[in-house]
């Protein structure tokens, strides 16, 4: 029975505002998690336990970037709801390895839960692109992505009325903690089961006549895993036909930086502040705040980049600068006021004094820029790689993906191991090299525009000088 044009609509409406709730509650305990974790590693009081969460957190972004092509094929297979439920059970037993963590579940879920990542965003492409048209895809996305980024806001606010006035962490505070980030993923793993199929799937697969042979349903299967595994092998020979490119080549430099900063931003930086004595009682509640101030300025920064974009007196280079400038700020702050022994020290205190006496107030502001700072990278990065590849954006995007992943992996495993002002000044080469690469492909595409103007009219040039990109 085909559904009316209003009830379809109405259905999309509801899939796209419930897989945003799910997305908010699943990442509201993995965000969290990723903040604290090294922090609550450092609390156990278990002889046994050798684990790092630096090394979790790199064993999960070394995995999700070589999984995301597993997840090409086994996603059109399982289909996306299925594939967003399982994955969400890989997020939450994660999670539930801190309530009575062992070294050997620790990182055997860190393995699982890559593989789970690379399928649950793989899935949710698949089913925003399924619940929207060319009139709802902007609208859809800014639902998701405005629910997802919330996850930043009410975990880390847990935290820090959780663990405000404690210098140390002790078992019942963590598995009072894990517990509620269990249960939060959890709900977020229900919620996919209420998601609805999509009605031209429904049609697709369910045919009208009746006593259709169960033989039918086996061939439609083995159809989209045919379909599935050829589109891959097409997916991965542009790849590497990418790869060779100089405009890839010159990119992934950048994409390299934003491997780095973010993992700074998602779990380095909370770490060293909870490391720093000199914040007193409120340095482990302050992992918290610092939390919800990345967000906060990833948020701010979405939202004006948005706005910016609308004036022709912005390009992506002037973001991408902006970008470059305020995470510099950030570093060389952090540089003075941060302990360099804050990231290596494990069970104690650091022993560096830092140049200038550790102050809140500049603490949060280096979060906030952080976020900024990383919102300004991300989003250029995505609007050129889309004008510029827009026949190839599913490769494009992977190679993205795949090379953040990689230096954030990397950049997690030696974290625990090297002083803080080096992982900066890695950070500080690696983004000014990455900017001026940056520049270099957007002014060979304004050349290129500027050549075939007549050709691209209405297209990627006239959006580059219309709409400011």
């Amino acid at each position: 029975m085909t559904a009316s044009t209003q009830e379809m609509a109405d259905m999309r409406t509801y899939n796209v505002v419930i897989l945003g709730i799910g997305f908010l509650f699943i990442f509201t305990a993995f965000t969290t998690c990723g903040n604290i974790e090294q922090t609550v590693v450092k609390s156990l009081d278990n002889a046994t336990f050798t684990g790092s969460g630096y090394h979790s957190l790199g064993i999960i972004y070394g995995v999700f970037s070589l999984a995301n092509l597993l997840a090409l094929t086994v996603v059109p297979v399982l289909g996306p709801r299925f594939t967003m439920f399982f994955s969400g059970i890989l997020y939450s037993g994660y999670i539930a390895v801190f309530i009575t963590p062992s070294t050997w579940s620790f990182y055997f879920t860190s393995v699982l839960i890559g593989i789970g990542a690379a399928l649950l965003w793989t899935a949710q492409g698949y089913f925003l692109l399924e619940n929207s048209d060319v009139t709802t895809i902007n609208r859809n996305t800014g639902i998701f992505w405005a629910l997802l980024q919330c996850s930043m806001l009410f975990g880390n606010l847990y935290v820090y009325l959780g663990w405000k006035g404690k210098t140390e962490i002790s078992d019942q505070d963590r598995k009072v903690m894990f517990i509620a980030l269990l249960v939060t993923s959890v709900l977020g793993t229900l919620s996919f089961l209420i998601l609805r199929k999509s009605p031209l799937l429904e049609e697709e697969v369910l045919p009208e006549e009746e006593g259709r042979p169960l033989l039918s349903v086996h061939l439609i299967y083995k159809q989209r895993a045919t379909s599935a595994i050829m589109e891959a092998k097409k997916d991965f020979k542009t790849i590497l036909c990418l790869f060779r490119t100089k405009t890839i080549l010159l990119l992934s430099i950048c994409m390299a930086y934003t491997g780095l900063e973010l993992s700074f931003c998602s779990g380095v930086y909370g770490t060293c502040i909870g490391a720093t004595t000199h914040f007193g009682d409120e340095a482990k509640a302050l992992i918290g705040i610092s939390g919800i101030v990345v967000g906060f300025g990833e948020i701010v920064g979405g939202g004006l980049f948005g706005l910016v974009l609308k004036n022709s007196r912005f390009r992506r280079t002037s973001v991408v600068f902006l970008g470059m400038v305020v995470h510099f700020v950030a570093f060389y702050l952090i540089f003075l006021s941060i302990p360099d022994d804050a990231p290596v020290v494990f069970h104690t205190s650091p022993l560096h004094t830092p140049y200038m006496s550790p102050s809140v107030f500049i603490a949060m502001l280096c979060s906030f820029l952080l976020g900024l700072g990383d919102s300004c990278f991300n989003t250029q990065l995505y609007s050129i790689l889309g004008c510029i590849y827009m026949d190839q954006s599913a490769p494009a995007f992977a190679i993205f993906k795949f090379v953040q992943s990689i230096f954030a992996a990397m950049a997690f495993f030696y974290s625990g191991y090297v002083l803080l002002s080096w992982q900066l000044l890695v950070m500080v080469v690696l983004g000014f090299t990455g900017t001026l690469c940056f520049f270099v492909v957007e002014k060979a595409q304004n050349t290129l525009a500027e050549s075939h103007s007549e050709h691209y009219s209405g297209s990627c040039a006239q959006s580059q000088r219309g709409v400011g990109l």
